[in-house]
């Protein structure tokens, strides 16, 4: 007897492909959909649905399972690029995964699964589900290098109580290996990296396609001189050293971007990995989601990433209103980035998160003298 029907977003890549393989070993109804959320008639190799495709089909017709396609290029765009070049536009550095989580994975893709007559939607990623009162948890994956709860902060209680994670249990390695053993087309398949609609091409040509390029002058956070040219503000983020293009510059250590000064379009660098420009000590996060629908108090004391892939560090969190709240972290971190995720953690238990919005960077406090007030959105 069945235990329900799952549709599984399968990308063509081995996590999703061992996904919907334990799902059917488990006694549920598979079904495999392709999501197409991206072409690009201008060079249509970047992103290559059309071999992520035809591995699809290898692997469901190696499970037995039936698939199909839905495009979800117009929504994508809606949803996800959009916010991606609005952004830029900020001066940000955004994360267009975090939002394609929420808005079409479990949002679009969720609401197709549900047409289709499914009980749940699985995804390929490494993350867990708890289900305890009534209630269902965010946790994260067993395998600490590949964990994704980074990404999935932002989804309801109704999304994920519609949600499986079938490989959150298991190791990249045990992945590939059952995968193997199965004898799935995807099981030696590297894996994607970067963003999609971006591929293998180089990025700021890609984002000059989309945002007109302002060059501007590159200033020493010291002292305001100018150092060269940068290219635009869009194509650097925060903490950043390659392509500054100013090596050899003063004591001969390498310079990292420290703030970008969007009313005068200057790129403002700092000397040395250790500039005390480069650390923060507070943000102020806005769009935040409760994965429980609530915070755990007003003012509470965990753990966070401001980055994935980052280890987690301990904060003490004040919640401003329902979207925002007030991070002070107990140590200096080095390149906050307006624009990524801060990801709040109760040991495994992914509490949810929100866009880092504006920072507190004692250094440029207590150099107005020098900036003026064009830095007063970074102090909370």
């Amino acid at each position: 007897m069945s235990k329900g029907r799952v549709v599984v977003g399968m990308s063509g890549g081995v996590d999703s492909s061992v996904a919907a393989l334990l799902l059917k070993r488990e006694g549920y109804e598979v079904i495999g959909v392709f999501m197409k959320n991206w072409s690009d008639d201008a060079d249509p190799w970047h992103c290559p649905a059309e071999a992520d495709l035809a591995d699809v089909r290898r692997v469901a017709e190696a499970l037995d399972i039936p698939y199909e396609v839905v495009n979800f290029e117009a929504e994508y765009r809606a949803k996800v690029f959009d916010y991606f070049l609005a952004e830029f536009r900020r001066g940000r550095t955004p994360n267009p995964d975090v939002m394609c989580n929420r808005e079409i994975k479990f949002g679009e893709f969720m609401q197709k699964a549900l047409e289709l007559g499914a009980d749940y939607v699985a995804m390929g990623h490494y993350a867990r589900i708890r289900r305890e009162g009534g209630a269902v948890r965010l946790l994260r994956g067993v395998d600490a290098k590949k964990d994704q709860s980074y990404f999935l902060h932002q989804l309801s209680q109704a999304q994920l109580a519609r949600a499986l994670f079938p490989i959150g249990d298991y190791t990249k390695d045990a992945v590939r290996r059952m995968a193997r053993e199965a004898g799935l087309a995807t099981a030696e398949k590297k894996d994607s990296t970067g963003i999609c609609f971006i591929g293998e091409r180089d990025f700021r040509a890609f984002l000059k396609t989309y945002l007109p390029a302002q060059p501007g002058e590159i200033v020493n956070v010291d002292d305001g001189k100018v150092l060269g040219r940068h290219e635009g503000l869009m194509y650097y983020t925060y903490g950043q050293r390659s392509g500054l293009g100013i090596g050899g510059v003063g004591s001969g250590e390498p310079w990292f971007v420290a703030e970008k000064d969007l009313v005068h379009n200057r790129l403002v660098v700092a000397q040395g990995r250790e500039h005390p420009a480069l650390f923060a000590t507070a943000l102020i996060a806005e769009g935040v989601n409760w994965i429980l629908g609530a915070p755990p108090g007003r003012r509470f004391e965990v753990t966070a990433k401001f980055r994935y892939r980052q280890p987690d560090r301990a904060v003490a969190v004040e919640v401003l209103d329902e979207r925002r709240v007030f991070v002070r972290f107990h140590e200096p971190e080095r390149a906050i980035t307006p624009g990524q995720s801060v990801v709040f953690y109760d040991g495994e238990v992914c509490l949810g998160g929100g866009v880092i919005d504006r920072v507190r960077r004692p250094f440029f406090e207590a150099r107005r003298a020098v900036f003026g007030d064009v830095f007063d959105r970074v102090f909370v």
